[in-house]
Order: C-alpha cells, then sequence, then structure tokens
C-alpha cells in the first residue's frame, strides 16, 4: 500500500492572512439623517447643537463612519465638525460606509507590514474571512508582494487561484 503524502504540508508555499492585521476596535456607522430636519436639511444651529449635546465618550476606542443615509446635501464642514468632537475619543473617523472604513484601516495598515519572510517564496493570500476584509486589502496586499514573492495565489493551499508568478 503507498503512503499517502501531504504535499501541501511539505511545500515551502507561505500563507499571508489579512485577517491577522484587523485591528481591535467597534466598527459604528454613525448616520446623520436624524439630526437633519425632515432628515434633508442641515440647520446650522440645530446641528451645532445635537453635536454639543451628544454622548461622544461612547465612541471611545471605536472606529467611526459618518454618513448620511437620505440624499440630503452634507456640507463638508458638518462632517469636520463631527470629527472634531469624535477625535478624543475614536481610534479612525472618516466619511463613508463602513467598507470604506475598513478600506482606509488597511490601506494605513498593509504598507507598515514587514513582508520580508515572504521574500522569494510562494505565497497564498488567504481568502475566506471572518473578519471584515475590503475587497481593496487584497488589491493592496497584492501589490506589495509582487515585488517581494516568487509567487501570488489567492485562497487556501488545497484551492488556490494563482495570480503572479515571477519571471
Amino acid at each position: 500500500m503507498e503512503e499517502i503524502v501531504n504535499r501541501v504540508a511539505q511545500s515551502k508555499l507561505e500563507t499571508f492572512n489579512l485577517e491577522d492585521y484587523c485591528p481591535v476596535g467597534e466598527r459604528v456607522l454613525f448616520d446623520i439623517k436624524d439630526w437633519l430636519f425632515e432628515g434633508f436639511i442641515l440647520k446650522e444651529k440645530d446641528f451645532r447643537t445635537f453635536a454639543k449635546d451628544h454622548q461622544w465618550e461612547q465612541y471611545n476606542n471605536s472606529y467611526v463612519a459618518l454618513t448620511c443615509s437620505t440624499d440630503a446635501i452634507v456640507p463638508a464642514w458638518a462632517y469636520m465638525l463631527l470629527s472634531t468632537y469624535l477625535q478624543p475619543f475614536a481610534k479612525k473617523v472618516v466619511v463613508g460606509t463602513l467598507e470604506d472604513l475598513e478600506t482606509s484601516i488597511y490601506q494605513e495598515i498593509i504598507p507598515t507590514i514587514d513582508l520580508s519572510a515572504y521574500t522569494d517564496k510562494p505565497v497564498i493570500v488567504k481568502g475566506c474571512a471572518k473578519k471584515p476584509v475590503p475587497q481593496n486589502a487584497y488589491i493592496f496586499i497584492t501589490n506589495r508582494l509582487l515585488n517581494i514573492a516568487k509567487s501570488v495565489m489567492y485562497g487556501e493551499a488545497c484551492s488556490s487561484v494563482p495570480l503572479f508568478k515571477r519571471k
């Protein structure tokens, strides 16, 4: 009887998992629609009062995405004002969706990752994330690995998709 050999375990394939770099902290979608008159009109005095009276401490160590879910035209200063209140508490504040927030987080993290362990090696970027890893994060890490790795794949070791191989 022939012995079954685990070729995946014997390979020099290195796995890169973006989830390992996902920072801890609550993600909050802060919708300002309730602070607008009839959900559409920003009245500066009322908006400033809402902002002044809001309990900003609840966003301590959180990542916050500011948004307006109505079709209101929100001036840039409104989001800027909210960021001045959030700044002492939130780890990060962006305007957009939760995916925009995650993209911004990874856009800061990926350039700081030491990838020297992947030099001239075949690398598989792990798919199937349990944490909110945005599509853009996969692009960011792929672009960095192209200059370092021998090859780049996506997925799992048992079923990967080849993306790049250095000639």
